[in-house]
Parts: C-alpha cells; structure tokens; sequence
C-alpha cells in the first residue's frame, strides 16, 4: 500500500509538472536539449543521475551564475521523465477504463505494461 502511495503520488506531481512545462512552452526558449530519454528505464536513470548531480549544486551554500546555468540545462533532462510517465498513466487510464467496461483483455494486456513500467519506477 505504502509503494502504491508513493507512485500515485510520484505520478501525480511530474504528470502535474509536465502539463505545466507543456502549458509554458510557448513562453520561454528552448535553446537547450536534454539527453534522450527514450524508454522509462533510461529516463529514470536519467531522472536519478541527474537529481544527484541537482542535489550536490544545491547543497552548496551560496549559488552563482555559473551553477543557475548547469541547474537550467539539467532541468531539459529531468523533465524528460513526464513524457515517460505520462505514457504509463495512459496505459493505467486503460486498465481503468477497461475495468469500468468490463474488457477483461483491456485489463489484462494494460495491466501487465503499466505494471512492467510501475516496477521500474517502484522496484
């Protein structure tokens, strides 16, 4: 229950996150590229290495420039996991769906990618 919380709350705040980014895009430059992140395992790796790295900037005591510039382009490559995430949640919207609808197939098949993918964020 306790790993089920954790994910639903995971998941909620980068798909909260990622609609944000979306809904500002137009608004600033994007004049950075993040690394590829084409499948959940690579963007959680990614998603782990690069909070370290955002972790040990900030534990400094004083930031300047030079660390607000690394902090923005490693902002590009953790932001890559909402689009990764937000494909799981589609494919947990369909386990919903399908068992609101009683499409057992629906259920079975979404069930066992999202929980393939869950266990990647929740091992």
């Amino acid at each position: 229950m306790k790993k089920t919380l954790l994910l639903s709350t995971l998941l909620a705040g980068l798909l909260t996150t990622a609609v944000q980014a979306h809904d500002h895009s137009d608004e600033r430059p994007a004049h950075f590229k993040g690394k590829a992140s084409p499948d959940l395992t690579t963007a959680v790796a990614n998603f782990s290495t690069y909070n370290q790295q955002l972790a040990e900037i900030l534990a400094a005591d004083e930031l300047g420039l030079e660390d607000l510039g690394v902090i923005h382009e490693l902002t590009y490559t953790l932001e890559t996991i909402t689009e990764q995430v937000a494909e799981m949640a589609i494919t947990l919207e369909e386990v919903h769906q399908g068992s609101e609808t009683g499409d057992f197939e629906r259920v079975q098949s979404n069930g066992a990618a999202y929980l393939e993918a869950a266990q990647t964020l929740v091992p």
